[in-house]
Parts: C-alpha cells; sequence; structure tokens
C-alpha cells in the first residue's frame, strides 16, 4: 500500500485477466460518478482510447479517470489484463492503495489472475474481490468464490491477506450487489465498499 493516505482521496487499481471486464467496470463506475452521461456510449469513451486498443480490445497502457463519491476522490487506474503487458500492473501496485480484484463469474481465475493478486499481495496492496457479469446464465458464483478464495489461501503472506470483502456485479448493466441473489440497481454497492475498505 502506499505510504500516503489522505481521506479525500483513494487511489484504487483495478487489475484481472484479460476479457474479465476491467474497463466495462471503470466505464459504469465513472458513468454513475457522472463523468459522462447515460446517452453516451460506455466503453469507448474514457478508457482504451489508444488505436490499437480499440481494434485489439483490450487495454495495453494502464490509464486513469477519477469520480467523486460522497466528497471522496477516487482515482480509478485501469490496467493491462493481458499477460504481455504485466510490467504496467507491477508499476500500478506501487501508487495503489488499494485494488479491485475482478473475476469473471463464468471463467473463474485464470493465470492472469493469478500473477496480479501475486503482485498485489507482496505489495501489500489489499484487494476487495468483485465477481463480475454474474447476470449471465453460465455463471457459477458460489463456485467461483471458492475458487478465488483458494487462489488467497495459496498466495497470502500473512492472515490479514484473507480477510477481503467479495461484491458482485454487472458491470455491462451498470450495477453492484453485496448478495449474489438480489441484483443491484447502481454501483452505490461497490462505491461504499471501496470507502470502507480502501
Amino acid at each position: 500500500m502506499s505510504g500516503y493516505q489522505n481521506n479525500g482521496i483513494r487511489n484504487l487499481a483495478i487489475i484481472a485477466h484479460v476479457d474479465h471486464g476491467k474497463t466495462t467496470l471503470v466505464d459504469a463506475l465513472l458513468k454513475q460518478g457522472h463523468v459522462f452521461h447515460a446517452h453516451q456510449q460506455v466503453g469507448e469513451l474514457i478508457m482504451d482510447t489508444n488505436p490499437l486498443e480499440r481494434e485489439r480490445g483490450i487495454t495495453i497502457l494502464a490509464k486513469n479517470a477519477s469520480v467523486t463519491y460522497k466528497d471522496v476522490r477516487i482515482n480509478i487506474i485501469d490496467t493491462p489484463g493481458h499477460a504481455d503487458f504485466s510490467g504496467e500492473v507491477e508499476r500500478i501496485m506501487n501508487m495503489a492503495d488499494g485494488c479491485l480484484l475482478l473475476v469473471d463469474a463464468v471463467d473463474g481465475p485464470m493465470p492472469q489472475t493469478t500473477y496480479v493478486l501475486r503482485q498485489a499481495l507482496q505489495q501489500n496492496v489489499m484487494p476487495m474481490v468483485v465477481i463480475n457479469k454474474i447476470d449471465r446464465a453460465e455463471a457459477r458464483v458460489e463456485e467461483v468464490v471458492k475458487l478465488v478464495q483458494d487462489l488467497f489461501l495459496e498466495l497470502a503472506t500473512n492472515a490479514d491477506q484473507l480477510e477481503y470483502p467479495v461484491l458482485y456485479t454487472s458491470a455491462k448493466q451498470g450495477w453492484a450487489t453485496t448478495d449474489p441473489d438480489v441484483p443491484g440497481t447502481d454501483m452505490s454497492p461497490l462505491f461504499d465498499a471501496i470507502l470502507e475498505s480502501v
């Protein structure tokens, strides 16, 4: 975790395997934070602005944007999920106060999930777990939560790292919830958890 903590600012990295929904989640957070309007197209406005990123549909370089929620400025850093750009994740962890470990509810933890979680834990950046795409018919929410728990047990270097909040989202639909059986209405539960945990 960064040595400097200002109660009015949170620096938050979003880490995950490629295609687990990082950029979509960032755009949903920014939309709720009124960084852009509901009628604007989400997904291409803020984060993946590089032509190569748009062409390939992946984040290559980490990017940040800010949103204010309950008088706290949250600096959100969207990191690459592709293994070829892992150095960006390492660099960003030095600046983050906390991170969201995003895991696809269908795919579960993948190789890059292990890598980015290891980087966070080694640098003492405490993750919040976000299970994304829970609205998909193929979602295996309970199983994926258990797989993530196993991953933490494998990688944690101290008992404190085994204590983490778990939230559930449909970034594409723009909602988060603390109960996977009750769909959310917006991203407020995730914002509230960020303020409480980071």
